[in-house]
Parts: structure tokens; C-alpha cells; sequence
């Protein structure tokens, strides 16, 4: 078993989060993956389609994690830090749209 690694903030997490995500194509599938999430979430609100919801996780998980199973070849940071790992992906989306992060 890993040791839990421990973070002070959400800034000395993401750091950790962006070594994790070094590979593109594991980058580019958590946009893809993100850009699904946020679409479907729209989507299921305007429309009133609630059961869309339960494929938010599959779409926002199911990407990220072909990307670090058979892109980055690590463990998502999901498994030991789930509400960081969340907020991580939103920001780096955002970060990837800005330039801040290369796709």
C-alpha cells in the first residue's frame, strides 16, 4: 500500500497534480473529459434531464483515467485525494484554456 501523501494547501497540491498529469494525451483526455462533464451538467439543467447526471462521472472519470492508465502509466491521484484531484481538473481545464498549461 502507498504512503497517503499529505498536502498543506490546495496550491501545494496542485503542483503535485500538474507532475502527475506530465504526458499530453493524459492532459487532453481530462479536457475532453471535463469539457463532457460541464457540457452534459448544462445540458441535463436546461433540459430537466436529471438521468443525464449519471453520466457525469463516467465521462469525466472515464477519460482521465485511460489517460493515466495507458498514457501517463500512474495512479490518478484520485484514489488517495478525490476533492483536491477534483478541483485540480478544473483548474488545470481552466489553466489549459489560458495558456498557463500546454495541451
Amino acid at each position: 500500500m502507498e504512503n497517503l501523501k499529505q498536502f498543506n494547501s490546495f496550491a501545494e497540491f496542485y503542483r503535485y497534480y500538474l507532475d502527475e498529469h506530465s504526458n499530453s494525451t493524459c492532459r487532453r483526455l481530462h479536457f475532453v473529459g471535463t469539457s463532457l462533464v460541464i457540457f452534459i451538467l448544462a445540458f441535463a439543467i436546461a433540459k430537466g434531464a436529471w438521468l443525464l447526471l449519471l453520466a457525469v462521472p463516467l465521462a469525466g472519470y472515464g477519460f482521465a483515467w485511460v489517460g493515466h492508465f495507458f498514457f501517463e502509466r500512474n495512479r490518478p491521484a484520485t484514489f488517495q485525494h478525490p476533492l483536491y484531484s477534483l478541483l485540480g481538473d478544473f483548474v488545470m481545464y481552466r489553466d489549459m484554456i489560458l495558456g498557463k498549461v500546454p495541451f
